[in-house]
């Protein structure tokens, strides 16, 4: 492996493995849409995941670049309204963690799945992703605003992934985007230990 990309892969995990899940402090969550919007960008665990998405789609080309996007925040809203109604969901924290481990994993190792199998994989991931998010809406929000903040902040990470991930079309910046999968598991591991 060249010197200067595992010196960007070790740079880059520990930036995502040395913060802590700050999405899942309630510090600060006071609103609407600016509330929900941030919710899933100050928190590494999330960040990590919905990157991935955009990655592992960009990745596996046309139609998945354009579906694991749109499959997760739908999903995502559906296990976001079972966190507010107070449904419970086994290891949310855990699934939230191994969802970064497995879909960086997937961009790693190159899998290409099926895209019926890849959308469910990550609709799976959105629950747990969707019910913290639930959960965690504070009593005084706007909901729907939230809700649409929350769905934005994530749209965007994928977008930021996908635009990353477009590098495929080069040999240089497949590795890049495989190094960049690594770096996301790693992270998902780290989180994980955290998680359990």
């Amino acid at each position: 492996m060249n010197k200067h990309l595992l010196r960007g892969f070790i740079l880059l995990f520990a930036c995502l493995a040395s913060q802590s899940a700050l999405a899942h402090s309630g510090d600060g969550v006071g609103g609407g849409f600016v509330s929900g919007f941030f919710h899933p960008i100050l928190g590494w665990d999330h960040v990590a995941a919905m990157v991935a998405v955009g990655l592992w789609g960009a990745f596996l080309g046309s139609p998945a670049i354009w579906v694991l996007p749109v499959v997760f925040p739908l999903v995502m809203a559906l296990g976001g309204a079972m966190g507010v109604l107070g449904v419970p969901v086994p290891a949310v924290e855990t699934g939230i963690a191994g969802s970064a481990v497995v879909l960086g994993a997937m961009v790693l190792l190159a899998v290409r799945p099926p895209l019926a199998v890849a959308a469910i994989l990550v609709g799976a991931f959105a629950i747990f992703h969707g019910h913290a998010h639930g959960t965690e809406l504070p009593e005084a929000a706007n909901a729907i605003a939230y809700s649409i903040g929350f769905v934005v902040g994530t749209g965007l990470l994928h977008l930021a992934g996908i635009v990353l991930g477009l590098l495929v079309k080069w040999p240089a910046g497949r590795a890049l985007v495989r190094a960049a999968g690594g770096g996301i598991a790693l992270a998902g591991m780290g989180f994980l230990t955290g998680a359990l």
